[in-house]
């Protein structure tokens, strides 16, 4: 039996964000909106001396209009889909600057249906278009809350000078 529940009466184009919340029993995520693990593989590999990872595990994962995914960094690949809704800004932080790509479905406004988010990068990210957007983020070695890791206003802010209004945007004040 699924978790899922199916509702055929709804027209995809008009259900939000509350619609998926409920229908994929989606809960609060530290970093923001909202999430379910949906699968973390059977087998594992060591990630060093004492510690070991799932192969990978994925998520589906909710934002609204009102949401935001604060900076955080965590220690495996992240791969994110696009499923649903509008279009979600993406922000890197990295060696060169800020790098921002655009999750959604309108490849021909540069939009992108997957994103990968390197380990141990700096990344959050913003509603851009639309009431909310529904994604999924699969991460290989896999997802585990020991790897995950909130960013430091300061400590961006003395890292990444240059990108302050979004650093401000998308870390708590301290």
């Amino acid at each position: 039996m699924s978790l899922i529940k199916t509702d055929a009466a709804v027209d995809i184009d008009k259900r939000t964000a509350d619609y998926w919340i409920e229908h994929l029993a989606l809960e609060p995520h530290p970093e923001g909106g909202f999430f379910r693990e949906t699968y973390r593989a059977g087998g594992k590999l060591a990630v060093g001396p004492h510690n070991e990872r799932n192969f990978s595990t994925a998520i589906y994962f909710l934002l609204r209009k009102q949401d935001r995914s604060m900076f955080h960094r965590i220690k495996s690949d992240e791969l994110w889909h696009f499923h649903a809704g509008g279009r979600l800004t993406i922000y890197t932080l990295t060696e060169s600057g800020l790098v921002a790509e655009t999750l959604g479905q309108d490849i021909g406004r540069g939009d992108k249906l997957q994103i990968v988010i390197p380990a141990n990068r700096w990344f959050g990210a913003i509603v851009t278009d639309g009431p909310y957007v529904l994604a999924g983020c699969t991460v290989s070695p896999g997802f585990d809350f020991r790897d995950f890791e909130m960013a430091k206003q300061a400590e961006l802010l003395a890292d990444f000078p240059k990108s302050q209004d979004i650093i401000r945007q998308l870390t708590p004040e301290v």
